[in-house]
Order: C-alpha cells, then sequence, then structure tokens
C-alpha cells in the first residue's frame, strides 16, 4: 500500500560563494566594524594630544597600518586592533552587499536604501581624500605672515637662476618621478627653460651626506667630491616618515654634450648645489615641495592653555588674519575648530616654541589639507537624514491608514 504523505522537504545546502556572500553582508559584520571604528576613534583622540594630529591619523588610518596597537599617555596598550581604514573598506563591502544588494526592495524600503547610499557615499569621500588630498604644514611666528606651506613627505629638485643675487624663476621636479632611481638607475630631465639638462640617481628615502675623510664607505657607496650617501637609520613607526631626508647623485647635462662632475643633492643639506655657466649662475636643490596659498596668513595672537598641574594642552588657539586681492578678513583657529576657505582647510596642529616662557615669541603650526572629497561628508549627512525622513514618514503614513482602517471597520 503506498503512502499518500508528500515527501519531506529538505533546503539544500548553500555553497560557499553563498555562506561568504552571507558574512559580508551580514548584520554581524557591520555590528562588529562599528564597534570597532567607535574604539579605534577613542584612542585616537586619546593618542592625538600627545602626538599631534597628522602622526595619529597615519597610524590608526592610513592604508599602510593594517594593524596597530594604540597607546595612552604615552604607554602601550595590549590591544592589537586592525587599521581604520581597512575596517571602513569592510564597512563599504557590507552595506553594498547588505544595504544595497541584499536589502528588500519597495516603496516601503525606499528610506533605508537611500541612508544606506549616503553612508556609502560618506566612505567613499574617506577614500578619495586619503588618497587624493595634499598635506602639509605651515608655521607662523606670531606678528608674522606667511603664504606657503610645506608637504609632510615628498621631496623635489628645484632648479633655478641667480638674477641680480636673487632667485629667478623655479623648475621643480617632482617626487614620483624620481623616487623610482635607487641604486644605479638613472634618468635626464630636460629643463627647457635652462641651458642645460639634469641627470640624477641613486635616489635613496632616508639618507645623509657624510665625509669620507671622516668616515670610511660602509657599503661602497659611490663618492662624490668627497662625500658619499649614508643610509639613516630605519624609524620604528612608519607614522615618523615626515622625518626622513631624501637625498640621491645628480649631474648637469650640457647642451654641448660636456657634463659636470658628480654631485649630492640632499634634504639635509643646509645649502643648494650651484653651477657657473660662463657668466651665469644656477641652484640645484632638494627640499620638500612648497605649495602656495592663494592668500597670505598672518598670526596676530597665539593664546594656549593647560590642564592644572600638567604640560598638556587643553586648548590653543590662533587668531590669523587672510589677505588677498587687497582685503583682510579674520579668522579663528583652534583644536576642532580648523578654517575652510579657497577649498583649502587650515587645522590647529601644534605650538611652539617647546617650554616657551613669558614674552618668548610663540609660533603656530597649522595642517593645510587640500581635499577634493572635503564637502562629501556633508553631503552624504543630507541623503541620510533624507532617508531617514523618508522612513519617518512612511512608517507614519502606515500608522496612519492601519489606524483609520481599524475605526472603519469597529
Amino acid at each position: 500500500m503506498e503512502s499518500s504523505e508528500s515527501p519531506i522537504y529538505q533546503k539544500a545546502p548553500k555553497s560557499l560563494a553563498g555562506k561568504i556572500f552571507d558574512l559580508l553582508s551580514g548584520f554581524g559584520l557591520a555590528t562588529i566594524t562599528l564597534l570597532l571604528l567607535g574604539l579605534l576613534t577613542w584612542f585616537a583622540t586619546l593618542e592625538q594630544i600627545d602626538n599631534g594630529l597628522y602622526p595619529t591619523l597615519t597610524k590608526y588610518f592610513s592604508w599602510k597600518s593594517p594593524f596597530l596597537l594604540p597607546e595612552i599617555n604615552g604607554k602601550m596598550v595590549p590591544l592589537p586592533l586592525p587599521g581604520g581604514y581597512w575596517v571602513c573598506a569592510v564597512l563599504l563591502v557590507n552595506l553594498i552587499l547588505g544595504g544595497v544588494i541584499r536589502i528588500r526592495k519597495g516603496w516601503k524600503h525606499a528610506g533605508n536604501i537611500i541612508s544606506h547610499f549616503g553612508i556609502i557615499f560618506m566612505l567613499v569621500g574617506g577614500g578619495v581624500a586619503h588618497h587624493f588630498s595634499e598635506r602639509g604644514n605651515m608655521a607662523v611666528g606670531q606678528g608674522d605672515s606667511s603664504n606657503a606651506a610645506e608637504d609632510y613627505f615628498e621631496y623635489v629638485v628645484e632648479v633655478s637662476e641667480v638674477i641680480e643675487g636673487k632667485l629667478g624663476p623655479i623648475q621643480v621636479i617632482r617626487g614620483n618621478e624620481i623616487d623610482d632611481l635607487k641604486d644605479a638607475k638613472s634618468r635626464i630631465f630636460r629643463l627647457p627653460n635652462m641651458p642645460f639638462d639634469l641627470e640624477i640617481t641613486g635616489y635613496q628615502e632616508n639618507a645623509v651626506p657624510v665625509s669620507a675623510n671622516e668616515r670610511a664607505p660602509d657599503r661602497q657607496q659611490f663618492i662624490a667630491d668627497g662625500y658619499f650617501l649614508m643610509e639613516k637609520p630605519k624609524l620604528e613607526k612608519a607614522e615618523e616618515a615626515e622625518r626622513f631626508t631624501a637625498a640621491c647623485y645628480a649631474r648637469i647635462m650640457n647642451r654641448d654634450g660636456t657634463k659636470s662632475a658628480p654631485f649630492i643633492l640632499a634634504g639635509a643639506s643646509f645649502h643648494p648645489f650651484s653651477y657657473r655657466l660662463g657668466d651665469r649662475v644656477f641652484t640645484v636643490d632638494m627640499r620638500k615641495r612648497l605649495w602656495v596659498m592663494p592668500f597670505t596668513l598672518k598670526l596676530d595672537k597665539f593664546t594656549a592653555a593647560f590642564h592644572p598641574g600638567t604640560p598638556r594642552p587643553s586648548k590653543f588657539v590662533s587668531e590669523v588674519t587672510r589677505s588677498e586681492n587687497g582685503g583682510d578678513a579674520k579668522a579663528t583657529i583652534q583644536m576642532n575648530e580648523p578654517m575652510r576657505y579657497e577649498g583649502l582647510t587650515f587645522f590647529q596642529a601644534s605650538y611652539g616654541p617647546p617650554g616657551a616662557g613669558p614674552g618668548d615669541k610663540m609660533y603656530s603650526v597649522f595642517e593645510v589639507v587640500k581635499n577634493p572629497a572635503d564637502k562629501w561628508p556633508e553631503y552624504s549627512l543630507w541623503i541620510v537624514a533624507f532617508g531617514m525622513a523618508v522612513t519617518f514618514l512612511i512608517k507614519l503614513g502606515s500608522f496612519l491608514t492601519a489606524g483609520s482602517r481599524k475605526n472603519r471597520h469597529v
């Protein structure tokens, strides 16, 4: 006798790809990443007080920091944490898979989808800022003015002619054009505004010229004019790379085919290399790149407040005057309250001199950031707020509709 019972339906097990998709798009992963970002932000805020703004951001949120150990009051916390950049990358994948692809579709869920798009836009903006923004610092003494910022890392080669005791137009060779010229690799740079070209070789990221008479080369380094390039010890922390002093070898390539003797260009040198051609004098120098601001900034007054009984600052404020096109504008730059103008953001980074006493002339150091995605976080917040408002109105409309139907039924 045949059984009339229908066969029990068994759900087919998910494939490995399906399991990975569920993991990457799940609420559990989103919760973990958000908790990690909160923890990283808290530790970074505390560490910034002692180590400064830029080194802390580099340590906690650079793509070069997959893992890190936080510090509090200069003491290491034995809690390995993933770098903020990679946590944000995982969160971005989670939002795309779970908040856009996997989420239920339909007009009732439109607000949630819009809000998720806003958060995705914010994370993408953070990535754009990290990879494409320019960062430097500007040190201005009280009562002094400046219109140029110095890049944190990029070393460039500047070639100029001395005209009536002053430097004429400067031709710049950017850092990304020379930083691959390691060991014996060389490249000739054409200088159309000069009567010669420049050959560069032997680039080192962190080195210093040393006299061969005082110390013998330890690795059979090339000697130029009695000096050779000695590599400096590696720094323990990657975020201290702003202290590197790049160096390389160079020589002049005259248009008639003659060449100068090789010479050293180094960021640690105090004076540029001088070259005379007939009655003309030229300089070749290696230094951190300067980028000129569209205005001049004057530091009118600097004040600092400290935690009671400690040298740790609780607040430092710079009152500045921004001058351009014959007009002046007053502004205040302080911790967590930067000045934004002309696509540039000026943060209060540090001050000096260290241990200054009453009557000492103070100077203020601003971190200058040129960020193509500077306004993206603001736009993303508006998108998120709009999505939340849509969700609220949909829920409110559903509630009122359900209430009216219930009243009619009664």
